[in-house]
């Protein structure tokens, strides 16, 4: 019977009830936007991170990984002294550098990445073969687009370009021998990944045989930590960062965004919150007589509190409905044009939907229809039966 008489109140000014609604779903969206936000950023860097399972990333002492051009001499020891550990499953050697590709009057510069083939946790091949013989290429869409080759062609590659002799440390044929997505950089930045040898040689690295980093991944269920200290503590040219400590530096990072998305979902809470308190405390007010006639008769007042508190309810949970698909549309259109930001990895996304982020702000827009109703329900629980039924008659 409550519900009934809410639906009808609501009914009675269907143009003012339908803009009330429409108001609390885009309170709705920017809710549930800024949810997906916040928490968006922080998982998919940390989905990114795992994507290949490696718990460990070891840079050059002082540097993140590619921060600068500094390198860690004696790699293949490194990787046998990692290899030896009883927990490590797998070690993956990368050495980054640039390769040159003349075409026409000028050159196509792409990044480099020397690796193991066998233990890569760089790419994925889509197409093609990997990069097994010391001669082959692996690029991504970017690269072919860029150079105009195909799967199979053969390059004049060059790397270890010195600005002051203007010519380059090592010159070679490469074919390429397979397409790849990249995990780690953007859609547009052009690519590509051969053995780590054969950079080592073109680069001038293979002497002190240099790495850039090195991606170790554990046994399942190994202590992380412990490994993480063991390495910081005897391998000295080199620091170890977990996971879980990549994933704090990505939060101290990525603060401001959540500050953002804090204030901004508040703002949206406060102006549904605002707007169904008005539309329900303006229906009270016109339905004066009414509540006093229902009180006469014998209605209780848990029975008028039951069916304001209905009335807010209804219009914010109709409301968050809406605005829960407006909010996944604006979000996929805010997260296009955010990803397309230069230098930033494909895999990336701002706004990451989860079904957690849902429930949670459909939870809010819940908490804030019933606190709505409070005060206009209180309102009319508490009028003087006589006195407004004397002045509704005198009206």
């Amino acid at each position: 019977m409550r519900a009934i008489l809410a639906l009808a109140a609501l009914r009675r000014h269907g143009p003012r009830t339908v803009l009330a609604v429409l108001g609390v779903a885009v309170a709705a969206a920017m809710l549930l936007c800024m949810v997906m936000l916040s928490a968006g950023l922080r998982e998919s860097f940390r989905e990114l991170l795992l994507a290949r399972g490696f718990q460990l990333r070891l840079s050059p002492r002082g540097t993140l990984p590619f921060d600068t051009e500094a390198t860690i001499p004696g790699a293949s020891a490194i990787a046998r002294e990692l290899r030896a550990l009883p927990d490590v499953v797998v070690v993956s050697t990368v050495l980054g550098g640039q390769l040159h590709v003349e075409r026409g009057e000028g050159s196509v510069t792409a990044f480099a990445l020397g690796v193991d083939p066998a233990a890569q946790g760089d790419y994925e091949l889509l197409s093609g073969r990997d990069a097994l013989a010391s001669d082959a290429l692996v690029v991504n869409d970017a690269f072919l687009a860029a150079t105009g080759a195909r799967v199979g062609d053969t390059l004049e590659v060059a790397a270890g370009y010195n600005p002051q002799l203007r010519s380059y440390s090592g010159e070679r044929r490469l074919v390429v021998s397979g397409r790849a997505r990249f995990l780690y950089l953007s859609a547009e930045q052009s690519a590509g990944a051969l053995p780590i040898a054969t950079l080592q040689t073109m680069t001038g690295r293979a002497r002190d045989d240099e790495a850039s980093l090195f991606m170790v991944r554990l046994k399942e269920g190994a202590d992380v930590e412990a490994a993480r200290r063991w390495i910081q503590a005897n391998i000295l040219r080199v620091d170890a960062i977990s996971t879980a400590e990549a994933m704090q530096r990505v939060d101290e990072r990525l603060s401001y965004f959540r500050q953002l998305g804090f204030i901004l979902g508040a703002v949206s809470l406060i102006v549904g919150f605002l707007l169904v308190t008005t539309i329900v405390t303006v229906s009270v007010n016109e339905r004066v007589g009414e509540i006093a006639v229902m009180r006469a008769m014998g209605v209780s007042r848990m029975h008028v509190v039951q069916q304001i508190l209905l009335e807010g309810l209804v219009m914010s949970m109709a409301g968050a409905v809406i605005g829960l698909g407006l909010g996944l549309v604006t979000a996929r259109y805010l997260d296009a044009i955010l990803s397309a930001f230069p230098g930033l990895p494909a895999a990336i996304d701002f706004f990451l939907f989860q079904p957690r982020s849902a429930w949670t702000a459909l939870g809010l827009l819940v908490a804030v229809g019933i606190a709505a109703g409070i005060y206009p329900s209180w309102r009319a629980a508490t009028l003087p039966i006589a006195t407004a039924l004397h002045e509704e008659a005198v009206a």
